[in-house]
C-alpha cells in the first residue's frame, strides 16, 4: 500500500467518542518532548476534561536536536525540553504528577536488549500503578528510530499487560506519497478534537526550542516543519489499531 493511500485511509477512519478510544485511563508513550502534544494533544485535553487524566511518558531526553550549539549544550537543552513538556501538558490540563521522563539518550532509544527490557519493566510498573488500560504509542511506520523504539516498547508492554494498544502517527504524515508500505488498509478511529484544537496548538508552541527561533547558533539544528504542523493541527486525531 502506498503512503498516500495509507494517509488518506487513516484520515477516513470513522469518528468515535473518547469513551470508545480510551475506555479507562491511557498511557501515552512519547519518543520526545513535543510528540505528546503533536500526536495526542487533543486526546490529553479531552481525557483531562473527562476526569481521566492520562499518564504521559517522555522516552528520550531530546538533547540531540541541536548537536552543534555551544549556547545550548546537552545538559541545558535537556532541562529546557523537560520544562517545555511540563508547560505543554499543563496547558492541556494535565497535572505534573502525570508526566514521567525516562531520560534515554535522544536518537538512541533501545529496540531490544537489556536496557529495552529494563524500560519495559519500568513501564509495566507505571501502567499498573496508574491503572492504565490503553497504551498509545507512535505509529510503526513513523520514519524515526526513537519512534520505532517507542512503538516496540508499546507492543511488548501490551503483550505483557494485556492492555489495549493504539498508534498515533506523527512523522508518518510526511512519508513520500509513492513510498510502498508493508501495511494492510488501516483500522482504527478518529477523535474529534475541535473543542481542544486551539489548546493543542498552544501546547505545541510551548516547545519553543523546536521552532528554530530560540536556538540560533546551530544551522543544522532541528526545526518543526510547517507541513508537519499542518498535518497534525486539525479537528481530528488519528488512532490506528495495530
Amino acid at each position: 500500500m502506498k503512503a498516500a493511500a495509507m494517509q488518506a485511509a487513516m484520515r477516513a477512519l470513522p469518528p468515535a467518542p473518547l469513551s470508545a478510544i480510551v475506555p479507562g485511563r491511557a498511557l501515552i508513550l512519547a519518543p520526545h518532548a513535543d510528540d505528546e502534544s503533536l500526536g495526542c494533544g487533543g486526546l490529553i485535553a479531552a481525557c483531562c476534561a473527562a476526569g481521566r487524566p492520562p499518564l504521559v511518558v517522555i522516552v528520550t531526553d531530546g538533547a540531540a536536536s541541536h548537536p552543534h550549539s555551544s549556547a545550548w549544550p546537552p545538559s541545558r537543552l535537556r532541562a529546557r525540553r523537560q520544562a517545555e513538556a511540563l508547560r505543554a501538558v499543563t496547558c492541556l490540563g494535565l497535572a505534573p504528577e502525570h508526566l514521567v521522563f525516562l531520560g534515554l539518550a535522544d536518537a538512541a532509544a533501545p529496540h531490544e536488549g537489556p536496557v529495552f527490557e529494563q524500560v519495559v519493566r519500568h513501564l509495566e510498573q507505571l501502567l499498573r500503578r496508574h491503572g492504565c488500560t490503553t497504551i498509545m504509542a507512535p505509529w510503526r511506520a513513523d520514519p524515526h528510530c526513537d519512534h520505532e523504539a517507542a512503538w516496540k516498547m508499546g507492543v511488548t508492554l501490551q503483550r505483557r499487560c494485556h492492555a489495549a494498544l493504539l498508534a498515533y502517527p506523527v512523522w508518518g504524515w510526511l512519508l513520500p506519497a509513492d513510498m510502498e508500505l508493508d501495511h494492510r488498509p488501516p483500522t482504527g478511529m478518529l477523535l474529534d478534537i475541535s473543542p481542544y484544537r486551539a489548546l493543542k496548538q498552544r501546547a505545541i508552541r510551548m516547545h519553543e526550542s523546536q521552532y528554530g527561533h530560540l536556538i540560533t547558533d546551530d544551522p543544522t539544528g532541528f526545526s518543526l516543519p510547517p507541513a508537519l504542523l499542518d498535518a497534525l493541527v486539525t479537528d481530528y486525531e488519528v488512532f490506528v489499531a495495530p
